[in-house]
């Protein structure tokens, strides 16, 4: 499977980043580890967690996704073969989101232990908390970075003014520079990344991976109306794209899916890996028939009128 370079990092990556904030919340370690190995032996080799994955879920306290992940790579002895994402910068309990220097190396010496492993080699500001300077945070990860527990850093959700700032600091001091962006993003939901974050990503050659790259689900097909949406524990999310612009999206992704032979899912992941903002999607898996809709995608070949479909069909509309 070919790999695609990670902004201006020596890591590759396979065209789709494997997320896995399902493990330790819709599925359990047994069941985590029986999907990383399929994805691995499907040829995706990148994984992406955070620390705070997944507190959310009942009993939960965060770290439950890396603890299964450093688990599964010390049981297959592989850590070699796997890029590994991680993220701080979430609310762990000291209930505030927190990009300063004392949390984020404290941060980094737990994600390290549960994860089993002596380094990170892409490390995301998760949030910003909008208080803490730049330059304060970037010294913090230069610090890891000198000591070798992250070879490269990455920033995902911060508005355009602080990333510019960020990479002005960078610049400026000599400090470790945002290599790769994570943004939401999908065929629904465009004009956030595409009219925010993306022109300084082009501009200063940041690798991007997307998450919420399916909405939800909902570009799965799976949605198709409010009788649907208890389908999963993740269909409250779907509710809002439950509209006309969403219906003009699904029909476009069916025409396609028929054409193609593939899963909707498949579309759309493949229409992120043809768009030229993005290097690679991140999508998450629960059952063998993901990890298909993640092979379909990097096998389809979209023509420029299979893209103009499904452009014309997620155009913002005054009526939707």
């Amino acid at each position: 499977m070919d790999k695609r370079k990670l902004g201006n990092t020596d890591l590759n990556t396979s065209p789709i980043v494997v997320g896995a904030n399902v493990f330790g919340w819709t599925l359990n370690e047994r069941a985590s580890h029986g999907i990383l190995d399929e994805v691995l032996e499907a040829g995706f080799n990148t994984i992406d967690t955070a620390d705070v994955y997944s507190r959310w879920a009942e009993g939960n306290k965060g770290g439950e996704s890396e603890a299964i992940i450093g688990n599964w790579m010390k049981e297959r002895g592989n850590r070699d073969k796997v890029v590994l994402i991680t993220k701080v910068g979430s609310d762990m309990g000291q209930g505030h989101k927190d990009i300063s220097e004392k949390h984020i190396l404290k941060a980094a010496e737990d994600s390290l232990r549960r994860l089993q492993t002596d380094h990170i080699d892409l490390y995301f500001t998760h949030w910003d908390d909008d208080k803490t300077p730049v330059e304060e945070t970037l010294r913090a990860y230069q610090k890891l970075i000198e000591a070798g527990k992250v070879r490269y850093i990455g920033a995902s959700n911060l508005s355009p003014e602080r990333l510019r700032a960020s990479l002005e600091a960078s610049r400026a001091q000599g400090l470790p520079r945002y290599e790769v962006f994570q943004p939401g993003y999908n065929l629904y939901d465009r004009q956030e990344y595409e009219q925010g974050v993306a022109p300084i990503c082009q501009e200063e050659g940041l690798g991007v991976i997307t998450y919420s790259s399916l909405a939800s689900g909902f570009l799965s097909g799976k949605y198709r109306s409010a009788d649907d949406l208890d389908k999963s524990v993740r269909g409250g999310g779907v509710k809002k794209y439950l509209d006309e612009r969403g219906r003009r999206i699904l029909a476009a992704l069916d025409a396609l899916a028929g054409k193609h032979k593939a899963s909707q899912a498949g579309i759309a992941l493949a229409w992120l890996l043809h768009n030229p903002l993005v290097t690679a999607p991140i999508a998450s898996a629960t059952k063998s028939k993901h990890v298909q809709a993640f092979t379909e995608a990097t096998q389809v070949a979209l023509s420029e009128a299979d893209m103009q479909q499904l452009q014309e069909a997620s155009t913002y509309t005054e009526k939707a």
